[in-house]
């Protein structure tokens, strides 16, 4: 389970140290990719397999999936964290999800998002705006 909002760097060989309480989830290798909103996911093996799974049933004949597929898929790089619990992000990926420096490492239960420190700030901001009006999420069935 990965929990929390975490500063950390990206040094100038492109390496993400992943926060130590992540790091046994993750020991196995990781899938970096585009995600969402221009941040990057991180998933643990057994997470991208059932995620993999999911978005290779999508029908190619829906100009949307195989979209969605594009996106996913031709971003993705297979890493295994090192002796440090350090993983080299890709520079298309860093350049995708403008990352250089500082960034946050944000804990999503099942997956790790990595943003651009003011773009995650805007995004928590609006996030925390909505939370102002529950009803806005009352659809989800939870």
């Amino acid at each position: 389970m990965f929990l929390g909002e975490f500063v950390h760097t990206i040094d100038r060989k492109g390496r993400l140290t992943l926060p130590a309480k992540f790091r046994p989830g993750l020991a196995s290798g990781v899938v970096v990719t585009r995600g969402m909103d221009r941040c990057l996911v991180i998933y643990p093996m057994a997470e991208w397999e059932r995620l993999s799974q999911r978005i290779s049933a999508l029908p190619i004949t829906d100009k949307r999936a195989r979209d969605f597929r594009r996106l996913v898929f031709s971003g993705a790089a297979d890493v295994m964290p090192d002796r440090q619990g350090r993983i080299l992000i890709p520079a298309y990926l860093r350049e995708y999800a403008n990352l250089d420096g500082e960034v946050v490492v944000a804990g999503l239960n099942t997956y790790i998002e990595v943003w651009n420190p003011q773009a995650w700030q805007e995004v928590r901001q609006s996030v925390e705006d909505v939370t102002t009006n529950l009803e806005q999420w009352a659809s989800l069935e939870i």
